[in-house]
């Protein structure tokens, strides 16, 4: 089993940037796969960005250029950073992780751009 907690997730206006934190409680070579989604207001989730089970990444359309997914593998956390955010940002950001091919969920982090 893997918990995951985010932390990062504020109000900010459009134009800004954040930096969302999802803190493993495992080590991350231990996770086939783990990365961000979302869920805003009405919408199904949606994937974000993450590292794949290769340690490739893969972005949504919608975020590429504007937000890059890390990792610190000594501090077992993976790191989102968005920048030029827009409204259409605002949402739930979770954290998932593939842990032995079961699928793992943070309790998620608000994100609200406003214009």
């Amino acid at each position: 089993q893997v918990q995951l907690v985010e932390s990062g997730g504020q109000s900010v206006q459009a134009g800004g940037s954040l930096r969302l934190s999802c803190l493993a409680s495992t080590d991350l070579f231990r996770i086939n796969s783990i990365g961000w989604y979302r869920q805003a207001p009405g919408k199904k989730q949606e994937l974000v960005a993450r590292f794949t089970a290769s340690g490739s990444t893969e972005y949504a359309d919608s975020v590429k250029a504007r937000f890059i997914i890390s990792k610190d593998d000594a501090k077992r956390t993976v790191y989102l950073q968005m920048d030029s955010l827009e409204s259409e940002d605002t949402a739930v950001y979770y954290c998932n992780a593939d842990y032995w091919g079961l699928n793992y969920w943070g309790q998620g982090t608000q994100v609200n751009v406003s214009s």
